[in-house]
């Protein structure tokens, strides 16, 4: 091909998204629940997961981390899934991060 056939495309690439993954806090879940939720499933270290368990019963949420849409999704249906087979009300959210 030669160089008058080629166009020059510009494309604007645009930073997809990012989304917190949020814990919520109920009456019912334990903490140790908890704490073994944020290490299974978010690789937190036991001090981290606890600090961020102790953060979601006081304040009554707290963020486990931030993911891609996707990541962070499948992230809340196995927090979710995972508590339900253990009788468990946890409940986990996303939230759009602002740029």
């Amino acid at each position: 091909m030669s160089q008058a056939n080629l166009k020059t495309v510009k494309q604007k690439l645009k930073i997809p998204n990012r989304f917190d993954v949020i814990l919520l806090n109920d009456d019912y879940t334990s903490m140790e629940f908890v704490v073994d939720v944020l290490r299974r499933f978010f690789h937190k270290e036991f001090q981290a997961a606890e600090a961020i368990m102790l953060k979601i019963h006081i304040d009554g949420e707290a963020s486990c981390g931030t993911y891609s849409y996707d990541v962070a999704q499948t992230k809340v249906s196995q927090v979710i899934e995972y508590s339900r087979k253990n009788d468990q009300p946890l409940m986990a959210v996303l939230r759009e991060l602002g740029i």
